[in-house]
């Protein structure tokens, strides 16, 4: 099957990026080079192209249900501009994905008598997994009866995260709307040279920023407007690793290493107030507690810990499984993410790390490595 392409394609080719395949898509994985774009972002500011998540829009009389019941987290405190980090897990509490939810302006319920708005939503699931989610919200929605519009809109828009300490003040020169106002995890409509996007100020870096929304046919014109330095999934890897972040798929994955929530270390995204797919399943896992527990963790030794690498305690002994690694960029040292059991999971515990058949010392870290904001 051929790859997705976002609509710059042809623009990140003549800027020279390198490209790589992620989730289905054909994705610029560096511009200059990954440290360049990693310091940009620590220090001044730069711009990704995210166009491979996915966009999935939700409205009508019973949207809120469907989404109260569909995702982890109590999306019923949401006002319009509000958003929220959520997981989307299976009947066993096992998540699928994570998620941002987004409240958009309420829809006119009937638009030809100027009927009351209806709640409508937004979110965004990972690269690759826009056609399986809506199908997902749509049997869902079909079985429990609900009156809603579910819509795939991943090809009708474009999607940018401007990051790092100066975006701010760039966005907010992109636009006459006060977005600097936003608060983290607020948004709004604004105007960008007359073209309406969506702005939030999300990401994924650990540094302030937003993320733009951008209709797909005029991505090349906003993309051309901020200036700054482009950015490749090569710097957002690092960037999001520092920051403790998780990547779908690999940090957590529904087949191969199925995790909970609180497992995966985002038990905040799980309300158990609410009802949802999974609820009772999670539930139980809060009561009792896990066996295992996603750390951080820096390596001592030379070497950089990869996916797949065994952690081992101090007797050689494995425990546990890296499932993210880099060199940090910003601190120098090699640092990584991986399950252990919860009895190496205290911070400033040794453990071993296996880098190609040598074991490596390490020391279990709190996450963020950084500070963010």
């Amino acid at each position: 099957m051929p790859l997705q392409t976002p609509p710059l394609r042809g623009a990140h080719d003549e800027r020279g990026a390198k490209f790589t395949e992620f989730g289905g898509w054909d994705m610029p994985v560096e511009f200059d080079s990954i440290r360049t774009e990693h310091a940009a972002v620590r220090e001044d500011v730069g711009v990704f192209d995210v166009s491979h998540m996915g966009q999935i829009h939700v409205t009508g009389p019973d949207a809120t249900e469907l989404m109260q019941r569909l995702t982890s987290n109590d999306v019923s405190r949401l006002a319009v501009g509000d958003s929220q980090y959520a997981a989307i897990t299976d009947e066993d509490g096992i998540i699928i994905d994570d998620t941002v939810v987004y409240r958009l302006p309420d829809e006119s319920a009937t638009a030809s008598n100027g009927g009351d708005g209806e709640a409508t939503y937004l979110f965004v699931p990972n690269a690759g997994t826009d056609e399986e989610t809506h199908e997902r919200w749509i049997s869902y929605r079909n079985e429990w009866d609900l009156e809603t519009t579910v819509d795939n809109r991943t090809d009708e828009y474009a999607m940018f995260a401007v990051q790092g300490p100066n975006a701010p003040a760039l966005v907010d020169d992109l636009t006459d709307e006060a977005v600097t106002e936003l608060d983290r995890f607020e948004a709004r409509y604004a105007t960008i040279d007359d073209v309406t996007c969506w702005i939030a100020r999300t990401g994924y870096t650990g540094e302030d920023g937003f993320e733009l929304l951008v209709p797909w046919s005029e991505a090349e014109h906003i993309w051309s407007l901020v200036e700054c330095q482009p950015c490749g999934l090569g710097a957002r890897d690092t960037l999001r690793i520092e920051a403790g972040l998780l990547l779908a798929g690999q940090d957590f994955d529904h087949e191969s290493d199925p995790r909970t929530p609180y497992e995966a270390g985002i038990g905040f995204t799980v309300d158990l107030e609410t009802e949802f797919v999974g609820r009772d399943a999670l539930e139980r896992v809060h009561d009792d507690g896990v066996e295992e527990q996603l750390v951080g963790f820096q390596l001592i030794d030379r070497g950089v810990p990869r996916h797949g690498y065994d952690i081992t305690n101090t007797d050689g002994r494995v425990v546990g499984t890296v499932t993210s690694g880099t060199m940090s960029p910003s601190l120098g040292h090699p640092i990584g993410l991986g399950y252990v059991p919860v009895e190496y999971a205290e911070p400033g515990t040794t453990l071993q790390v296996v880098v190609r058949g040598q074991s490596k010392k390490a020391r279990v870290e709190t996450t963020p490595f950084i500070d963010t904001v």
